[in-house]
């Protein structure tokens, strides 16, 4: 074994680790960085970026029309291409060679704690001054019955698939179940989707039904509220039983059941870190029990999100490097799901919010069709909740054509606690979708302005006093 002291060692290649070396060592830390798997994590090559290019390919199937089934199998092909191609475009500013050339020593292996203040890798004892825990989650697969001996994709493996699935069973009605559900029907497959609870159970249920009004009408089959209980069959005849006795056949099925923190490789009571089936327990600098540690992203149970673990990175490094008492927020963090339309959130929804501050919280709902550009182009589908609190915009439920890219600027609102005064005064071009947001924060102020007497009176002696 060689020994090595740095002053970081961030164990974990994905988007939060991957910031965090590349932050640290440009401002002259000495860093280690240690990945066993793919460099770039699971965003890179299971999750976002893949799923965001088979879903623009599905787009363009569907624009294409209907096809005969060799052109759908061929079309799914050179889907699968441009997943691949895309990946290898993003790859090299994740890759050991961009590190290593900006000072980074990469190890690639898994990571194991042998003290609090060392760490086992590619045959090194790794002493630092601080960790960063960064190594992200995996699929959850659930104890169904039978479910072990049955072949299934995750969202690991489906971007791999050779052939277009002819009948596609997926277990979770999800975010990542419901746009694999979306991509695979969009280049002919059948699709059925299954869930044990509500479909998009955390989202705000109008919005919900919404999205899955959507789905159903492209031909998605979606099953809410049956338990799956048992699975049997092979590639090709797959069979899922629920609840009532119902069952379910498909050529193929994905487990889209949810995530778990990656730490079992970790040896993290070795470094007397608390950790739960949820991840590893943090305070709000992100430090674990073990004071020198930090955890960041997925790992760290505070959400699954890329664009999370990114800003966590953020967070720690002013800690590490400035010896700033940096705390990571919760309220400024949204989410996309990538449907057709899309269903964007920040913040609490409106169910939260008046369960979190009732009558005080109040909601400003406007409907898609009210924005001149969605009527336009055809797709008025959707709304807005703007959640306002002491007039300051605390949350927003955002669903329709392009809500992902739309709830930019109640985001920026949120973080930078801004009053809704400054985004109803905003000018925006017209016309876009975007003036919903605008729209909403001037519905807030329009009966304090128009329907308030006081108002009126004020107006009448100005307009008699001056000349």
């Amino acid at each position: 074994m060689k020994d090595v002291s740095t002053d970081i060692c961030v164990i974990g290649g994905g988007s939060g680790g991957l910031s965090v070396a590349a932050g640290a060592v440009q401002m002259g830390a000495r860093v280690v960085l240690i990945e066993g798997g793919r460099m770039g994590g699971d965003c890179l090559n299971h999750g976002c970026v893949p799923s965001k290019a088979l879903l623009s390919a599905a787009r363009a199937a569907r624009a294409a029309g209907d096809t005969p089934p060799e052109a759908r199998r061929a079309r799914y092909a050179a889907a699968q291409a441009h997943v691949r191609d895309t990946i290898a475009a993003i790859a090299p500013h994740d890759s050991v060679e961009r590190f290593e050339g900006l000072g980074v020593m990469v190890m690639r292996d898994y990571a194991r704690f042998t003290s609090p203040r060392t760490v086992e890798a590619a045959g090194h004892n790794i002493t630092a001054r601080r960790f960063v825990i960064a190594t992200g989650s995996s699929p959850a697969i659930p104890p169904v019955p039978g479910l072990d001996s049955v072949p299934h994709l995750t969202n690991e493996t489906i971007f791999d698939a050779p052939d277009l699935p002819a009948h596609l069973l997926i277990l979770g009605a999800g975010p990542i179940g419901m746009e694999m559900a979306l991509a695979h029907r969009r280049f002919g497959a059948r699709v059925t989707v299954i869930d044990g609870a509500r479909a998009l159970s955390r989202d705000d249920p109008d919005a919900a039904a919404v999205v899955l009004a959507a789905l159903r009408a492209e031909g998605v089959e979606i099953i809410e509220n049956a338990a799956v209980e048992k699975v049997t069959g092979r590639t090709g005849a797959i069979e899922l039983q629920v609840a009532g006795g119902t069952v379910f056949h498909g050529t193929h099925l994905l487990i889209a059941a949810g995530r778990r923190p990656n730490t079992e490789r970790l040896n993290l009571d070795a470094a007397g870190i608390r950790h739960g089936p949820a991840g590893i327990e943090t305070d709000a600098r992100l430090r674990t029990s073990n004071r020198r540690v930090h955890a960041i992203g997925d790992v760290a149970g505070r959400g699954q999100f890329t664009h999370l673990a990114g800003y966590h990175a953020g967070v720690i490094i002013r800690s590490m490097l400035f010896a700033l008492a940096a705390k990571a927020r919760a309220d400024h963090i949204p989410h996309v799901t990538y449907t057709d339309p899309e269903l964007a959130q920040i913040g609490p929804t409106e169910a939260e919010a008046r369960a979190q501050h009732g009558p005080r919280a109040e909601v400003i709902r406007v409907e898609m069709e009210a924005i001149d550009r969605a009527r336009a182009e055809g797709r008025p589908e959707g709304f807005i909740k703007l959640i306002v609190l002491k007039g300051r915009p605390i949350g927003a439920t955002l669903v329709g054509a392009q809500a992902g890219e739309l709830i930019a600027p109640i985001c920026l609102a949120i973080s930078a606690r801004m009053t809704l005064s400054a985004l109803a005064g905003t000018v925006l071009p017209y016309p876009t979708r975007a003036e919903i947001c605008k729209r909403a924060a001037g519905a807030y102020f329009s009966p304090k302005l128009f329907d308030n007497p006081v108002v009126k009176r004020v107006v009448r002696l100005v307009q008699k006093v001056v000349p």
